[in-house]
């Protein structure tokens, strides 16, 4: 296995279009959401295993969930933990992952991938992630993944790529010319019958040079900040220096600040099982179904006429459900959520509401 490859695992999320399940002491990448034993954290180490090296495997996520990490993951070496003191988004979080594989190897090729996402296709996951390497290592590049659409999904982002580069399906890494977050209904079906876009699936590939010099043309502010105290890396005093920079750094994403910006990016088509698993309706879509086309988690969850909901209740209280349709039904210790499916992306404002009104308890 190449030795120069890393893997930085970003599991800082709240995951608030999770609520109640996923709430802030223990959000979705830290709970076994689809039954399977395994977190979602953990699924993501073990799916980086088959690229990369355990002692190249980085995680970084809040220092609220250094704990939950070792707990999860005890094969992690401790320096591989990166905790970052209050979130600033995923940019300040690549930087810092960047520049300190930087002061270990500086011939590094990168990969960062997310801690909550579903990849059904492990071996065809593998394979693109390995070409993807290897395009990395050849030249000055930020190489990403995008995921064929199935369907015109408001609550992604989409990325527009060159078609004189070829075709989606050819396998080949093709210029991008544009990103889109979360576009109209419209606007999402109007992409789709283009047959020019992806979904923006938040995985990406770039050697350790390419990136840090992608920061010091568009981000120079932020990488300035970890550059400061070379120093303070792998010591005792790492942690009060993150504790200065982040308290210094902005809060921007590596999409808006550098991916949008950058001249030299290009995205790979790729058919892997993939969910980012961001919300109750993508849960839906991978959970077997019940008579009624419904998705139940919960040992005591009785249904009569009900069809197309998704359940979670997990507790052993009685749960009956008579003639309801299309709705997420989520029960955790004392919160309970009812919903419309088609209005789940609702629910991060809901939880904006509850901060304001009933304050942290609840979140």
């Amino acid at each position: 296995m190449n030795k120069n490859v890393y893997c930085v695992i970003m599991a800082g999320g709240i995951g608030s279009r999770f609520w109640p399940m996923s709430r802030q002491q223990k959000p979705k990448q830290f709970i076994d959401i689809l039954g399977t034993g395994e977190t979602l954290l953990q699924s993501t180490w073990n799916r980086a295993l088959e690229f990369c090296l355990p002692e190249n495997i980085v995680v970084v996520s809040n220092e609220m969930y250094e704990t939950l990490i070792k707990q999860q993951l005890p094969q992690i070496l401790p320096e591989n933990i990166l905790s970052e003191p209050v979130r600033r988004d995923t940019a300040p979080c690549v930087a810092y992952a960047a520049y300190k594989i930087s002061l270990k190897n500086p011939d590094a090729v990168m990969t960062v991938i997310p801690s909550d996402h579903l990849i059904t296709k492990q071996t065809e996951f593998t394979r693109v992630m390995n070409k993807a390497i290897e395009e990395a290592e050849t030249g000055d590049k930020l190489l990403t993944l995008g995921i064929q659409p199935t369907r015109p999904d408001t609550g992604y982002g989409y990325i527009q790529f060159d078609v004189n580069g070829g075709s989606l399906g050819d396998g080949k890494f093709k210029p991008v010319k544009v990103f889109t977050e979360k576009p109209t209904e419209e606007l999402a079906n109007a992409f789709i019958a283009s047959g020019e876009f992806v979904w923006n699936s938040g995985m990406f590939v770039w050697s350790i040079k390419s990136i840090l010099k992608a920061f010091d043309t568009l981000q120079p502010e932020i990488i300035s900040l970890f550059r400061e105290k070379p120093e303070a890396y792998f010591s005792p005093a790492e942690k009060e220096y993150i504790n200065t920079v982040y308290s210094q750094c902005k809060s921007i994403s590596i999409d808006y600040g550098i991916m949008e910006k950058a001249e030299n990016v290009f995205v790979m088509g790729a058919d892997l099982g993939w969910s980012d698993l961001g919300t109750w309706v993508s849960l839906f879509e991978q959970l077997p179904k019940s008579v009624g086309n419904n998705a139940i988690v919960g040992k005591n969850v009785m249904t009569f006429g009900t069809k197309t909901c998704i359940v979670n209740c997990p507790k052993e209280r009685l749960v009956v459900l008579g003639s309801i349709k299309n709705l997420i039904v989520a029960e955790y210790d004392d919160m309970i959520l009812i919903c419309k499916k088609d209005e789940e992306q609702k629910i991060k404002h809901y939880v904006n509401e509850i901060k304001i009104s009933k304050g942290e308890k609840f979140l």
